[in-house]
């Protein structure tokens, strides 16, 4: 019997990890920020029954080491490969099931399940759709433009949300989809200028570029600095920089194509 009741322990013990690893990533992966991933990680780990608690995390990986009563050590190590995308509703959920679960501990395979639910929500392609162009759209008026404008950006939004769907996801890295992003957007908006002669063309690649700048990468690299995670909050704002400039390169290549047809 004791020694059922230790198998099954190490087995617990064996599968708490992976589980904290995976709501890990999910706060990452939802726009959570570093401190607020390493805490929760740690109560969790405490509510679970560790002794200690070594909680590292950047945007690109996650160390967890627990110490047990008995002095065991347990560690394991996570490279984290989506810690840009945003999704505050499932970031609530994540922040609920954790609280849910320092309050009173629930077993780890019923904690599996309950992130897997949650993980698995998706925003249909339809909506996602409808936000691009609404939000293109939106832009290229606000800042100035006409309505012909914003139904123009709108159509360039549907470019972008084609690529973010089809194409994101088999792309090498962010850097090769912003490029190839805002490469075509120009040319779709230059060549839109060609035929509607009354178009604002500079409204109306403002609206779409406002779908590919990294700005809460950028407010999350500030955040980051201002918590004291400076690694974090260099790796971030880094990569920031980079999109911006590979955004501008896109756009300014599309726009000399264009001038020499």
């Amino acid at each position: 019997m004791e020694k059922e009741q230790c198998e099954q322990e190490k087995k617990g013990r064996d599968s708490i990890l992976p589980v904290l690893l995976d709501m890990g990533e999910a706060l990452l992966g939802s726009g959570a920020e570093i401190y607020r991933a390493e805490d929760t990680l740690s109560r969790m780990g405490y509510a679970y029954g560790a002794a200690a608690m070594n909680v590292f995390v950047i945007p690109s990986s996650i160390v967890i080491t627990m110490e047990m009563p008995d002095g065991e050590m347990l560690t394991q190590t996570r490279r984290v490969r989506t810690a840009n995308a945003n999704d505050f509703t499932r970031l609530d959920e994540i922040n609920e099931l954790s609280r849910d679960y320092c309050r009173s501990p629930f077993p780890v395979e019923e904690l599996q399940e309950r992130l897997r639910k949650i993980t698995g929500q998706k925003v249909s392609r339809m909506e996602l759709l409808v936000g691009f162009m609404i939000a293109a759209g939106a832009f290229a008026v606000f800042f100035g433009g006409t309505a012909q404008d914003g139904v123009i950006s709108a159509l360039g939004g549907l470019l972008i949300w084609g690529l973010q769907v089809y194409f994101a996801p088999i792309c090498m890295n962010d850097t090769v989809y912003t490029f190839l992003a805002s490469f075509l957007m120009g040319l779709l908006v230059s060549a839109a200028g060609r035929i509607f002669p009354g178009l604002h063309v500079d409204q109306v690649m403002i609206g779409d570029i406002m779908l590919l700048i990294p700005g809460i990468m950028i407010t999350n690299a500030i955040r980051d600095f201002l918590l004291g995670d400076t690694i974090s909050g260099a790796l971030r704002l880094s990569q920031a920089v980079l999109l911006a400039g590979i955004l501008v390169l896109g756009v300014m290549s599309a726009l000399g194509i264009a001038r020499w047809m």
